[in-house]
């Protein structure tokens, strides 16, 4: 990685993102189930995407899939798949979606923070470990490692992204309550990526102060340079149903430099389209010459989930 093209990535670049031409929505069930909450992780020459099938009644499941970092949207599903299922007396028995992994510098696992849930809310976040077989998890525990347990959590403590930093793991998640969801901050050191420790500062984010994401944040991801955790997330203004994504980007999960593109990312102005009416879960990754997104879009009650992309700066 050029860690001087890192430094010198623009709040342009972060508006510059064009959906791909061929091969959108990347993933896709048909109608009513959903096909979202996906994510990436660039592992030798493999993307290895995990995502979540909702089926009906709000039942998700874990899927895997493969692609090649050359043509990240050529994908090849696990033959195995569902790849993990609800536990059958944990607090995520009745759904885990959200699944966000990364390899552990300290030990060289691979780990996956997730959102699980019973029947019910609240939703929390669960960790599964396995050794890079990513059709082969194991629940770390049967209870959640980011419970819900604040006033503005009382709904959920959940959609995780996470991102590296020496021998720490910052991670951030959404609080859902009966208010707008906010965003959160908590650590967990490399040793023990069980033992998170919420931020006292939460919630740490709310919004950039103006109207578009003025009536709730959610589902925030971590993109993590050498100088700023650039966190993309959904925003949507008030009296409106519609999420857009903004970006903004913090040294210490303190203060929070808004794109002044906001929002950089918004729902296709095609009603044909499959991420007409919403876009959220933001997450980018790299890939060859490219910076790639991959972000879930809603059309009508349904969410599939797709790709954009922008070139690497040159020089």
């Amino acid at each position: 990685m050029d860690k001087s093209a890192h430094d010198e990535i623009p709040f342009e670049l972060f508006a510059s993102f064009e959906r791909i031409e061929d091969g959108n929505p990347t993933f896709f069930c048909e109608p009513p189930e959903w096909a979202a909450a996906a994510h990436a992780i660039v592992v030798g020459d493999t993307v290895h995407y995990l995502w979540g099938r909702r089926r009906k009644d709000n039942y998700w499941v874990l899927m895997h899939s493969t692609a090649p970092a050359s043509d990240p949207a050529a994908v090849t599903h696990d033959p195995r798949n569902p790849v993990l299922v609800p536990s059958e007396a944990g607090f995520d028995d009745f759904t885990i979606e959200y699944p966000f992994p990364f390899r552990n510098p300290a030990d060289g696992r691979f780990y996956v923070y997730y959102l699980g849930r019973r029947l019910k809310p609240p939703k929390q976040t669960g960790l599964l470990v396995g050794d890079g077989d990513f059709g082969a998890w194991t629940r770390v525990r049967q209870t959640p490692v980011i419970p819900a347990d604040t006033p503005f959590e009382s709904a959920g403590s959940s959609h995780p992204s996470m991102a590296v930093d020496g021998d720490t793991i910052h991670v951030i998640y959404t609080g859902e309550s009966e208010g707008n969801p906010v965003i959160c901050h908590a650590t967990a050191p490399t040793s023990d990526p069980a033992t998170v420790t919420k931020d006292a500062g939460n919630p740490i984010f709310s919004g950039s102060g103006l109207a578009w994401d003025s009536h709730g944040v959610r589902e925030a991801e971590i993109f993590k340079g050498p100088r700023y955790f650039h966190i993309l997330y959904g925003g949507r203004a008030q009296d409106d149903e519609v999420w857009k994504i903004g970006h903004v980007r913090t040294q210490d999960f303190r203060s929070f430099e808004a794109n002044p593109h906001n929002p950089i990312f918004t729902p296709s102005l095609d009603r044909d389209e499959w991420d007409c009416d919403g876009i959220l879960t933001p997450q980018v990754f790299e890939a060859g010459d490219a910076y790639y997104m991959l972000y879930a879009g809603r059309k009508g009650r349904e969410w599939q989930s797709g790709l954009a992309r922008v070139e690497k700066p040159r020089g």
